[in-house]
């Protein structure tokens, strides 16, 4: 509780303007410049792997080296140099490692589609998508570098975060209205030739509402209730916020069928909740209510239930229909497994896989079998890491934050990431049900990059505003 209490005086003043290195002058100006040598040089060896994988997967494909590599060599420097310029300027004490971070799983996402389309353009007559991809990769860096230069203060989102929670209420249950029924969820909404997904931008908005809202209530939150069992359970008055986003994900549970949404925004109040409050009753009270909803819902609700179906047996797909468990229809969980099983440690190299049997989800939720089959364990191993770290520094900025709201927006952000990740990755794996959800950064999909560069501006800010005060 202690390490969540800031000056509330500090949090009245701004950060004024957020200049470049040579803007504060002494050790300030020495972290700042240090900061950016970092991030710079991090920068040029994330261009590097990513041509590289871009010019082994070319090499595969076509046994040369075209001039698509060249082109995308060049897309990859000017994206990391006009990341690295904007930050530069506008938010110097930030973290060195969030933006190569992001850039690097970015440019990996892009180089796997680029592999991914010859295989889909054969097995399926299905039109490219690396192109498309990459044009969204530059608009969602430009919304994060328009965030990174016209937020110069973080906490000016405090003032409109029941503005952010009626948008993000909207946004959520619009597919449920105006939503296209796409392999059997109710999550996009189709604007002429282009789709938009609500929940990627969503859990934005409800991370902002949640962090301003526990910075005015956690003490009530936090110190009231009566132990039972020696647990401290919240009172029924201080229940009814989680009690009204736990109905609110059981009816984008039922009415939009999106599974992800429903586990990633239930779970990140009650993460939220605890960070603010370290109170294991709300821990206590959201896996019981998770799992009292999880179960009515998917023994009600057909399209759960036949996740639910596939999760628990997914090889059974391959018997004779007759002796099929009701329900189950996708072999998807199973040719996944098999990607993974047949890449071993090391992989069978990029291009040279057969990522098609997937199916249609290979370029979005089962885009991480493709890395399994070709690059193995390892692969597999590497991009997690990536995840967890990008997560940490989150995490680390958090801390580092010398307000409430910050130290909770940032945390939210994290926990958001971390949370789509596993159920993305959980779904693929078979650790738990197919959520559906697209693997951040990697996978195709313009709505989730636009949402996740966001986020990423947001942690660039909160970080840079924690910088400046440690410098200054």
């Amino acid at each position: 509780m202690r390490t969540m209490r800031t000056d509330t005086g500090a949090e009245s003043r701004t950060d004024g303007d957020s200049g470049g290195p040579d803007a504060e002058p002494g050790p300030g100006r020495a972290l700042a410049s240090a900061r950016r040598r970092t991030e710079a040089l991090l920068l040029a060896l994330v261009v590097v792997v990513t041509v590289g994988g871009h010019a082994c997967v070319s090499a595969a494909l076509t046994g040369g080296i075209p001039r698509a590599t060249a082109e995308f060599a060049v897309s990859m420097t000017l994206i990391a140099l006009a990341g690295h310029l904007t930050v530069r300027r506008f938010a110097a004490y930030a973290d060195p490692l969030i933006l190569p971070l992001a850039v690097l799983l970015s440019g990996l996402g892009l180089v796997l589609l680029y592999r991914l389309d010859p295989a889909y353009a054969k097995a399926f007559k299905s039109a490219p998508t690396a192109s498309g991809q990459l044009v969204w990769t530059v608009i969602g860096l430009a919304g994060c570098l328009l965030t990174v230069a016209l937020l110069r203060d973080h906490r000016r989102l405090q003032r409109y975060i029941y503005v952010s929670m009626a948008v993000a209420l909207v946004l959520l249950m619009a597919p449920s209205f105006f939503g296209a029924d796409t392999y059997g969820a109710k999550r996009w909404i189709l604007l002429g030739p282009f789709s938009l997904q609500p929940g990627e931008f969503v859990k934005i908005m409800i991370t902002v509402f949640f962090a301003g809202y526990l910075v005015v209530h956690r003490d009530s939150l936090a110190l009231t209730g009566r132990k039972v069992l020696g647990v401290r359970l919240p009172p029924g008055r201080q229940m009814a916020p989680l009690v009204a986003i736990w109905v609110l994900s059981l009816l984008v549970l039922v009415f939009e069928r999106d599974l992800g949404t429903s586990l990633i925004f239930f779970g990140l109040f009650v993460v939220m909740l605890y960070v603010a409050t370290e109170r294991t009753s709300w821990i206590v009270c959201g896996v019981l209510m998770a799992a009292v909803g999880a179960y009515v819902v998917g023994s009600t609700e057909p399209h759960v239930k036949g996740r639910i179906v596939a999760w628990l047996h997914p090889f059974d797909v391959f018997l004779p229909p007759e002796k099929r468990p009701p329900g189950l229809v996708s072999d998807q969980l199973a040719q996944g497994l098999f990607s993974f099983g047949s890449g071993g440690m090391t992989g069978t190299g990029l291009g040279e896989g057969h990522p098609e049997l997937v199916g249609f989800a290979g370029r979005s939720d089962f885009i991480l079998t493709t890395v399994g089959e070709e690059l193995g364990l390892a692969g597999v191993m590497a991009v997690l890491l990536l995840y967890g770290l990008l997560v940490q520094r989150g995490l680390r900025t958090a801390l580092a934050a010398h307000d409430a709201f910050g130290k909770l927006l940032a945390t939210g952000l994290a926990a958001a990431l971390a949370l789509q990740v596993f159920v993305v990755v959980g779904g693929v794996t078979g650790l738990i049900p197919l959520t559906g959800k697209a693997l951040p950064f990697l996978a195709k999909g313009g709505s989730s990059l636009v949402a996740n560069w966001v986020m990423v501006a947001l942690l660039l800010r909160v970080s840079d505003s924690a910088g400046r005060r440690r410098a200054g």
